[in-house]
């Protein structure tokens, strides 16, 4: 086993960065830095995008070279403590965010583990709220673009005419309110990944231009003669079966078939209820820390919940036990009926005060952030139209979603 590559870019009988290809297809591991005296800033950026962990230029200082291979050698240390921790959170029935033991969950990491290396285009799909974007994420974790950038954006949530211009960006004076350059989501996830969710919303005039990005890895921003070459791993999702679209003629085959290389179904709560303990304990302590509070479940509630259906899977979950936390006094125990199912409307604000008392601030935070995130969700995240729904100004919109952090 080799820890550490030194190589120079000009080698007599191979180019170093085909050299650099070469090594990463064996191992995907291995430190390399590589040295020149012809070095350009392609060269350095390519290497770059191959991993290498440093590039020094001829002449150098020996000395020089010795602490930029001590500190190579340290980042492999750290990659390897960090793998056999994620092994041990793995072993404990979580892969980088995602919680669950059940055969599924195991059978799912098992296919994150084997895929993550690979740079083949993935479809995700599965229900709303069952952590499509968190199984993204661990696939870009646990894959050589770690340390890149991931970038998200939700194809649904954006208007058609905006859609362009956040994935490839635009340049200055190329629209009304153009006012300088700005990048795109693809050139801001350059060497790393790019997670495209609820994909089937997709315009059919963008499902055009984002086949042509997917085959030429390269983008052109609105106003632009030139295209840039970029270097990104495509994760998609999708919470609707995209066979049928390619049938009814909504959805294009052959961007279909360019994206789902490999396919990954999320399951949904419900078909793996024997989770439920484990995901609510994780929340009770989230939401317990954050309120400062010590709470704990019942036997009847922790019964209760592994008993519903959880039409919104996770995420209806952790909505449930936040409302829990607050609505429970600091020491008490959540009762079943802070469990029970949440209604819209007037109903939803029938509250009584326990004789322990209760937090106002937790409980009106708890029905603002809810009622927003319903707004957005009916609105498919049009501000104006959630500005609408609540009778609010845009602004106060704005201001709210960056209150609670939702994105």
């Amino acid at each position: 086993p080799v820890d550490l590559i030194v190589s120079d870019v000009r080698m007599p009988d191979m180019d170093g960065i085909e050299m650099l290809k070469k090594v990463r297809e064996i191992d995907g591991d291995v430190g390399i830095v590589m040295m020149t005296a012809f070095g350009t800033i392609a060269t350095a950026r390519e290497a770059f995008k191959l991993g290498a962990d440093d590039f020094v230029q001829k002449p150098f200082n020996n000395e020089e070279l010795k602490v930029i291979v001590r500190r190579s050698l340290e980042r492999r240390k750290l990659a390897t403590e960090n793998r056999v921790l994620k092994k041990a959170l793995r072993q404990q029935g979580q892969l980088s965010n995602i919680i669950g033991s059940s055969k599924k969950m195991r059978e799912l990491f098992d296919v994150i583990e084997q895929i993550a290396g690979e740079e083949s285009t993935i479809l995700i799909s599965g229900e709303s709220g069952t952590g499509k974007e968190l199984a993204a994420r661990a696939i870009h974790d646990t894959s050589r673009r770690a340390n890149q950038p991931f970038v998200a954006i939700n194809c649904g949530a954006v208007s058609e005419t905006l859609l362009e211009s956040e994935l490839f960006g635009f340049m200055k004076g190329s629209f009304t309110g153009a006012e300088q350059n700005r990048p795109g989501v693809f050139e801001a996830a350059n060497g790393g990944t790019i997670f495209l969710d609820e994909i089937g919303e997709m315009p059919p005039s963008m499902q055009v231009k984002m086949l042509r990005v997917l085959q030429e890895r390269k983008v052109r921003r609105i106003g632009s003669a030139a295209e840039t070459e970029i270097d990104v791993r495509v994760i998609a999702a999708s919470n609707r079966d995209l066979s049928p679209m390619v049938e009814a003629g909504t959805f294009r085959q052959d961007l279909f078939y360019r994206i789902a290389v490999i396919p990954i179904h999320i399951p949904a709560l419900r078909e793996r209820r024997e989770d439920i303990p484990e995901l609510t304990e994780h929340f009770i302590r989230k939401f317990s820390s954050r309120s400062n509070k010590a709470v704990r479940l019942s036997q009847d509630a922790i019964e209760a919940l592994s008993d519903r259906n959880w039409a919104g899977n996770v995420r209806e979950l952790e909505h449930t036990i936040e409302r829990a936390v607050a609505l429970t006094a600091d020491g008490a125990e959540i009762g079943a009926d802070k469990c029970a199912p949440h209604t819209n409307g007037a109903a939803s604000l029938a509250l009584r005060i326990p004789n322990e008392g209760l937090n106002l601030s937790d409980i009106l935070r708890c029905l603002e952030l809810d009622l927003l995130r319903q707004a957005l969700s009916r609105s498919g995240g049009n501000h104006a139209r959630v500005a609408e729904l609540l009778h609010l100004e845009p602004h106060v919109v704005r201001g709210l979603i960056e209150k609670h952090d939702i994105h």
